[in-house]
């Protein structure tokens, strides 16, 4: 009698017949594809290795081929599509301490109704209908802050809130786009190369680990840009591998076992990028609970995936946050229940928040706000037209220098209705981020191309 012969899987000549996987077919199916998969796995380990040895060949001039070399490069291409874990090449022992946090208020913020000088003649007589309020705190050299940042009041007496007035660049014109481009990017995109100024200082911070550098958001903002490899997220728990949970670990574990071994630059990157995923899904394995009395609602949702990060030891250095509507042409509002008045109070009750929640480790974080260009001096109806010199804010667990830092000459001359630049925007960028890391002035000169790199006295 001749014998049953039962269909084998077909990807894999070396497959047992399936009857003998799994009672059930669908079952027995299934663990035959697993089978495929770990057989696949060890042939593209041992491609990799090929390629290996064929660069070293190369290297050592034991007449490979540009051809040979390429078809083995071909040959690699299923293992080199998980290459997007390079971007998180790094080890966990990072030479400079600390965070510093970018935050950018997209559309210009109006600095005038942030702070601004107290009873100044030349804001009475241009912008009448846009005077700080008497609930207004006062700051040093004459100067008050709107009452939207009350959150923040008990850091601004113990001297860690302080604002820089008067900030520009002569690159940046009354462009949304342009300006937002070149602030991120520390200059022109022709003198940057395109690559963002917080990947720069990433250069300077030795390495880290794949949280080093973060931007909370769908799209990773230009100022991450670079050599680096930034994470782009929205929120912890976002950071998983893509496809089906049912494979998520299978699929995990064939990563790690492909490029186990393989003694090349690129084991260790892939390796971090899967220790990444397995961090995130760590920290986000239950909700998160912040520290008590601590609450986040709308900007302060981002915070939140921060403070969940840091408190958890990601080791984060530089992260950016977002946050629109500051593009007031009309119904700006700059008193208690005005428009820019709520947003201003939605940044201030959310860095409140961080801060609180970080308790002792805020001492080695700073927050740097920020926008594209500040607005015109005089009011339009109501509302500021595009300007310049914006107000850069800084609250930081190291105490400053004063709560109104840098230098300010007053508004009698004006910039083409403008407040004038006082303050160059990429030595206050620079300042910040060498106070918080020590950096020298030599390492932030080479963030900024054919910007020379002029240090403020911002910290105590």
């Amino acid at each position: 009698m001749e014998k049953t012969v039962y269909n084998t899987f077909p990807l894999h000549p070396e497959c047992p017949d399936l009857r003998r996987l799994a009672d059930n077919p669908a079952e027995a199916l299934l663990r035959a594809e697993a089978d495929v998969v770990s057989a696949e796995n060890a042939v593209e380990r041992d491609r990799y290795r090929t390629l290996e040895d064929l660069e070293e060949a190369q290297q050592d001039g034991r007449g490979v081929t540009r051809r040979t070399f390429v078809a083995g490069a071909a040959a690699t291409a299923t293992a080199l599509a998980t290459a997007q874990f390079v971007s998180t090449s790094a080890s966990f022992a990072a030479t400079r301490t600390g965070t510093l946090i970018h935050v950018f208020l997209y559309g210009g913020l109006d600095g005038l109704s942030l702070v601004a000088p107290a009873n100044d003649p030349i804001l009475a007589r241009s912008r009448p209908d846009l005077l700080l309020g008497d609930d207004s705190l006062p700051l040093g050299r004459g100067f008050k802050l709107t009452s939207a940042f009350k959150p923040l009041e008990q850091w601004l007496k113990a001297g860690q809130l302080g604002f820089i007035p008067a900030v520009s660049d002569e690159r940046l014109s009354r462009s949304h786009f342009q300006a937002a481009d070149a602030c991120n990017l520390g200059g022109l995109p022709s003198e940057t190369g395109g690559r963002g100024w917080l990947d720069s200082l990433v250069d300077a911070l030795g390495k880290g680990t794949a949280f080093r550098s973060v931007g909370i958001g769908s799209t990773l903002p230009r100022s991450l840009v670079g050599t680096n490899g930034a994470l782009s997220l929205n929120n912890v728990g976002s950071l998983r591998l893509n496809g089906d949970d049912t494979y998520r670990a299978a699929t995990e574990k064939a990563i790690r076992g492909l490029f186990t071994g393989i003694n090349h630059p690129v084991e260790e990157a892939v390796l971090e990028g899967v220790g990444a995923l397995a961090t995130a899904q760590k920290l986000s394995a239950k909700p998160y609970q912040p520290a008590a009395g601590v609450t986040y609602e709308g900007v302060g949702n981002a915070f939140q995936q921060l403070a969940q990060l840091i408190k958890g030891g990601a080791n984060v250095r530089v992260a950016t946050v977002g946050m629109g509507g500051y593009d007031t042409h009309e119904n700006q509002g700059p008193r208690e229940g005005g428009q820019l008045h709520r947003r201003l109070n939605e940044l201030a009750s959310a860095m409140a928040a961080f801060f609180t929640d970080l308790g002792d480790q805020a001492t080695d974080v700073t927050i740097m706000v920020s926008s594209e260009f500040g607005r015109r001096v005089a009011s339009n109806s109501g509302g500021t037209d595009h300007g310049h010199g914006g107000v850069v804010t800084v609250l930081s667990g190291r105490k400053l220098a004063g709560s109104l830092l840098g230098t300010w000459k007053g508004l009698n001359d004006l910039d083409s209705g403008d407040v004038p630049e006082y303050n160059n925007m990429f030595n206050v960028y620079g300042s910040v981020a060498q106070g918080r890391f020590g950096l020298t002035t030599a390492e932030v000169d080479k963030i900024f191309p054919r910007q020379k790199f002029a240090p403020m006295k911002l910290y105590a």
